[in-house]
């Protein structure tokens, strides 16, 4: 496809906003970055990447090297808009598209026509319709010359920059003509295979992806109460069960995080709430599992009274720096408030610093070193590489609480 003159403005340079930038740049295109965020926009002007994930610096760098990326604070003219903000939810689970109307605002004053509007962002069925609305309401006599698309992402945070060029991809249009522009555009980078629809199935296509994972979970995650309550090794029970030639299993841990299944099946229920009692249910087991969690901890205090404890993990799945709606970091909120005055240890591998909501308060950042050594009672929330690296014969005299079966065999 040959490139248009117009450039790219991808407004929100965060999990996703920047990889889809720094791989769009890396197939010719011009791109600049929209973030509120001015650490990020620092970042990217100086060639790097404000978080983890394997693979995105070199992109990043060689972007902004070539002149092909660059990152402000506020929305430019540009012939493609491409929305990536954050889709939160809000009292009663219901989404906050406070984020996708402040970035719809900042780019309607550039609209002349002939503009494509892509909206990355996951979220409830309506939601394009709901961002070319809120345009054609502002500029009315533009109304048929503006396309929206939405594209929902479909990646692994760790691999994010593999599967933006392997993984099919759904695009879905409020009209025919938006989802043939949008698919040129993705065609330059993704590699698999694109498939058309309108708007509304490609924002409920991504919702059921997470959804049907986050019910997967739950059974596993339902296993674990049961095993535990039966004194069975739930992980071994999985294994197995797998070895049935149409069974796979998934395996439990302490909660559900991560940007996209512990939110978006609350919007498919939210949206339809008298027809998603499995979806909520779900829900509502995987969110259950960091109190039980709470519960484990407390009855090894119970036994130990004054022990020093340590939780291993912050972030939602193993090897990343991802916080959000992380079950661990929950975990650890509850956690440091009951056994205050006394201190938490936490191990975090992958971040320097405590998020904002744990800052400040009875918690310690330290060395996997030093957890090891100076923990009673350790509390295994992620299986970051660090923690498997461990010898169960290291933590063999602990009193451990091991949410991933990591050293069951100790």
């Amino acid at each position: 496809m040959q490139r248009s003159n117009d450039e790219i403005c991808i407004i929100g340079l965060g999990y996703i906003g920047l990889p889809t930038a720094a791989i769009l740049a890396s197939r010719g295109w011009s791109i600049i970055g929209v973030d509120i965020n001015p650490r990020h926009v620092a970042a990217v002007n100086r060639g790097e990447v404000p978080f983890v994930e394997e693979g995105l610096g070199s992109f990043v760098a060689e972007a902004v090297a070539q002149g092909r990326l660059r990152a402000q604070a506020t929305t430019p003219k540009a012939g493609v808009y491409i929305i990536a903000v954050p889709t939160p939810f809000k009292e009663e689970h219901k989404v906050d598209l406070r984020f996708i109307d402040e970035a719809t605002d900042s780019l309607i004053p550039h609209l002349v026509g002939g503009e494509l509007v892509i909206l990355e962002s996951t979220s409830p069925p309506g939601t394009t319709e709901h961002v070319r609305d809120r345009v054609a309401a502002a500029l009315p006599h533009l109304a048929d010359q503006i396309d929206f698309a939405h594209a929902p992402e479909r990646v692994l945070p760790g691999r994010i920059m593999v599967e933006l060029v392997t993984n099919d991809r759904i695009i879905g249009g409020t009209t025919r003509r938006a989802a043939e522009r949008t698919r040129d555009i993705y065609a330059t980078f993704c590699e698999a295979d694109l498939h058309l629809t309108n708007a509304r199935t490609a924002e409920l296509a991504k919702l059921t992806e997470n959804s049907f994972r986050d019910v997967n979970f739950a059974f596993a995650n339902e296993l674990s109460l049961i095993c535990a309550d039966l004194n069975v090794d739930v992980w071994e029970l999985i294994e197995l069960a797998n070895k049935h030639p149409r069974v796979n299993i998934l395996q439990p841990g302490p909660g559900v995080g991560g940007h996209c299944i512990a939110v978006d099946p609350w919007f498919i229920v939210s949206t339809v709430p008298t027809r998603s009692t499995l979806i909520r249910t779900a829900r509502e087991v995987n969110d259950a599992k960091p109190q039980w969690v709470l519960e484990q901890v407390h009855g090894r205090l119970q036994e130990h009274p004054g022990a020093v404890v340590a939780a291993l993990g912050l972030a939602f799945k193993p090897d990343i720096d991802d916080l959000r709606e992380s079950p661990a970091v929950s975990i650890v909120d509850v956690l440091a408030r009951d056994i205050a005055p006394r201190e938490l240890l936490v191990c975090e591998p992958n971040v320097d610093q405590l998020p904002a909501s744990l800052a400040g308060r009875n918690i310690v950042l330290v060395p996997l070193e030093q957890a090891l050594a100076e923990a009673d009672v350790l509390v295994v929330l992620v299986d970051h590489a660090e923690f498997r690296a461990v010898s169960p014969l290291v933590v063999a005299d602990k009193h451990v609480v091991d949410t991933r079966g990591m050293w069951r065999h100790r």
